[in-house]
């Protein structure tokens, strides 16, 4: 059984889901692949994990760093996993090119080379945004592209994280 639950933080409407024990989705509600990985039959309850969740996004939202991750259980394939895993690894405030997670990909699987545009297609499929930051992940130029939620909640979310915004370049 899958489980949701709705959240309101200050950029709007945050839907979780859950297997029950793990979180397994957090989408802002009606950004690009929204419920990626929620099954037809959801139901709405609360649960621990959501409560756990809910504690680390207003913990997030105050502008703090939370010091504890809750279960996660990331239903994708073995590439994206590896992309989000390095992505949990990107400090509060901090940010990544998609060439730096591409670099890590081909030292961790000894290959030639990768492409940061299938780097780029994993973290845009992200299912647990947020807590899996794909938010401070940039361009190479620092160009501030590709956040499922939207440019402008990217730009919020980096700032609330009190980022250096000085060398980012932001799409009209």
């Amino acid at each position: 059984m899958t489980y949701t639950y709705h959240y309101s933080s200050p950029l709007g409407g945050i839907t979780l889901s859950s297997n029950g024990t793990e979180l397994t989705g957090l989408w802002f509600d009606g950004q690009k692949y929204f419920g990626s990985t929620l099954l037809k039959k959801c139901e709405e309850k609360s649960l621990p994990i959501f409560e756990q969740s809910m504690l680390w996004l207003d913990i997030y939202f105050s502008g703090q760093a939370p010091d504890f991750t809750p279960p996660l259980r990331m239903q994708t394939t073995p590439f994206r996993k590896a992309v989000w895993e390095i992505l949990l690894t990107i400090p509060f405030g901090k940010t990544m090119t998609y060439g730096e997670i591409a670099q890590r990909i081909v030292n961790q699987k000894g290959l030639s080379k990768m492409s940061p545009q299938a780097v780029g297609g994993a973290v845009g499929h992200n299912a647990i945004s947020l807590i899996i930051p794909c938010h401070r992940v940039v361009g190479k130029n620092g160009n501030l592209t590709g956040y499922a939620g939207g440019i402008e909640k990217k730009v919020q979310l980096l700032i609330l994280e009190k980022t250096d915004m000085s060398s980012f370049f932001v799409p009209k």
